[in-house]
C-alpha cells in the first residue's frame, strides 16, 4: 500500500513538473487534483486487494502531476520579495504538518467510521480545489515541447527496482537471487536514465540543475530528510499503538505537537532568512533533526510518551521547519521560468524517493534486528514464562506482551540508528557543500533576476 503510492508518485514527479512547464501549470494542477480525487473514490469503493493497490498507484500519478506544479505556481502567483518568501514558508509548514494532522484525521475516520473514509474524505477537498483554482490562480504561459516519456519510464522502473531490492533483502537476505538481480537492474536502469537525460531534447530532469552546488546540495539534503521522515513515522506509529497501547485516535492526537513545532520553526525561518542567509538554517535544522534521531534510538519498552516520543518529536519538527523553508528557496533559486516546474518536481521527487528508499532500508534493518532479538526473547521466555503462557505460545507462536514489546522496541531503535546515519550525512552536506551567502539572498527570495542554470 505504501510503496504502490510512493513509487508512482516519486517516479513520475519529474514528468509532472515538466508537464506544468509545457502545458500550463494551472491546467496541469487541476488535472492532477482531479485524477487524485477520482482515484480516491475508486480506492474507497474497492472490493479486492488488487483494486485498492491499483487505485493507490493511480493516486500517486495524480499526486505526481499536482504536487510539483503547486510549488511552481507560487513563483507565478506571488510577487517577488517578502510576499513570495512568506508563501514558501506557509507552503513548507503545511507540507510538513499535514502528515501529523493526517494521522489524527485518519485515526478518527478509521475508529469512528470506516477505513474507506480515509479515501472518501478527499472527495470534497479535491472537488473544491479543482473548482476554485481557476478563480484564484492565473495560468502560466505554455512552452511547447516534447515530453521525455522514456526518461520518466526508465527513472520509475529504476527506482522501483532499487526499492524492491531492499524490500526483498529484508525477507530473503542479501544473497538472494532476486535481491541481487533487483539491485543490478536498478544500477542499469538509473544509468540509462542519466544517459537518456543527456541526449534528450527536452529532458524531464535537465542535468544543468545539478551544476549549481547549492541546488545539488539542497536536493541531497531533501533526499536524506525524506529517507528519515517516512521511516520515523512508520515505526513510531507501531510503537505508540502496540507498546504504549494507544488507540488510533489517541495516536493521532499524540502526533499533533510536531505540527506546531514545524509551524513555529517555519515562521521563524521565513522571518529571519533575509538577515542571516540560508546556510545557518540548513546547518541548524539538520543538526537538530540529527539530535532528535539520536534521542529516538534511546526508545525502550518502558519509555513514556513524553520522554520517549513527544520530546524528540518536537525537536525533530523544529529541525524540519527550519530546513524545509530554506530548501524550498535554494532549490528553485536562479532557475528560469521555463524550468521552475522541473526544479520543484525534482525537489519533491527527492523527498518521495528518499522516503521510499529510506523506509525500505529501515524495514530491512528492523527485520534483521527483530529476528535476532526474537530468538533471544523466545529463549528468555521459555526459561521464565509460566506454564499457561508457554501453552498459549505453543498454539499461536506469539510471544506475550512483555517479550514481544522488547522485540519490537529493539528492532525500532536499531532501525533508527540507520536514520541517524542518513540525516547525519545530510548535516555534513549542509556544512560542507552549501555555500550560499547572505549577499546571495536576493536571488533566493526572488528579488533578483531569475536565470537559467
Amino acid at each position: 500500500m505504501v510503496n504502490a503510492y510512493a513509487l508512482t508518485f516519486g517516479g513520475l514527479l519529474l514528468l509532472g513538473g515538466r508537464a506544468g512547464d509545457i502545458l500550463g501549470r494551472r491546467a496541469v494542477f487541476i488535472g492532477g487534483i482531479s485524477l487524485f480525487t477520482a482515484a480516491s473514490l475508486a480506492a474507497g469503493l474497492s472490493q479486492e486487494p488488487w483494486q485498492l493497490l491499483t487505485a493507490r498507484a493511480v493516486q500517486g500519478v495524480g499526486g505526481a502531476i499536482a504536487s510539483p506544479t503547486s510549488l511552481a505556481l507560487i513563483t507565478t502567483t506571488f510577487p517577488e520579495g517578502p510576499a513570495r518568501t512568506r508563501a514558501f514558508g506557509i507552503y513548507a509548514a503545511v507540507s510538513g504538518g499535514g502528515g501529523a494532522i493526517g494521522l489524527l484525521a485518519g485515526g478518527m475516520l478509521t475508529q469512528w467510521l470506516d477505513w474507506r473514509w480515509v479515501f472518501f474524505v478527499n472527495l470534497p477537498i479535491g472537488l473544491a480545489v479543482a473548482l476554485l483554482a481557476p478563480v484564484y490562480i492565473d495560468e502560466s504561459p505554455r512552452r511547447p515541447a516534447r515530453f521525455d516519456v522514456a526518461g520518466a519510464l526508465v527513472s520509475t522502473l529504476g527506482t522501483a527496482a532499487l526499492v524492491y531490492g531492499f524490500i526483498r533483502a529484508s525477507t530473503d537476505g542479501w544473497r538472494d537471487g532476486w535481491t541481487i538481480g533487483s539491485f543490478a537492474a536498478a544500477v542499469a536502469l538509473l544509468s540509462a536514465f542519466v544517459l537518456q537525460e543527456r541526449r534528450a531534447r527536452n529532458p524531464i530532469t535537465p542535468l544543468g540543475l545539478f551544476a549549481d552546488r547549492n541546488r545539488a546540495g539542497s536536493y541531497a539534503i531533501m533526499l536524506g530528510l525524506g529517507g528519515c521522515l517516512l521511516g520515523l513515522v512508520f515505526f513510531l506509529v507501531l510503537y505508540v499503538q502496540n507498546v504504549l497501547g494507544y488507540s488510533a485516535v489517541r495516536c493521532g492526537v499524540g502526533f499533533l505537537p510536531v505540527t506546531g513545532a514545524i509551524g513555529v520553526a517555519a515562521a521563524v525561518a521565513q522571518k529571519l532568512l533575509p538577515r542571516t542567509g540560508p546556510k545557518p538554517f540548513l546547518v541548524a535544522g539538520t543538526a537538530i533533526t540529527t539530535g532528535a534521531m539520536v534521542w529516538f534510538t534511546r526508545i525502550a519498552p518502558g519509555s513514556s510518551y513524553v520522554g520517549g516520543v513527544m520530546g524528540p518529536m518536537i525537536l525533530f519538527g523544529l529541525g524540519l521547519g527550519l530546513t524545509f523553508v530554506t530548501l524550498t528557496l535554494t532549490a528553485v533559486s536562479r532557475v528560469g521560468q521555463e524550468q521552475i516546474g522541473a526544479a520543484s518536481g525534482l525537489l519533491n521527487a527527492m523527498q518521495q524517493v528518499g522516503g521510499a528508499l529510506g523506509l525500505s532500508v529501515l524495514v530491512t534493518i528492523f527485520g534483521t534486528a527483530s529476528r535476532n532479538e526474537g530468538r533471544k526473547q523466545a529463549a528468555s521466555f521459555l526459561a521464565t514464562g509460566t506454564a499457561r503462557q508457554k501453552a498459549e505460545f505453543a498454539k499461536t507462536g506469539n510471544l506475550p506482551a512483555k517479550w514481544a514489546d522488547a522485540v519490537l522496541t529493539h528492532g525500532v531503535s536499531t532501525a533508527y540508528l540507520a536514520g541517524v546515519a542518513i540525516i547525519g550525512a545530510a548535516f555534513l552536506v549542509a556544512v560542507f557543500a552549501i555555500k550560499v551567502r547572505k549577499s546571495d539572498l536576493a536571488a533566493l527570495s526572488g528579488t533578483g533576476t531569475a536565470t537559467s542554470p
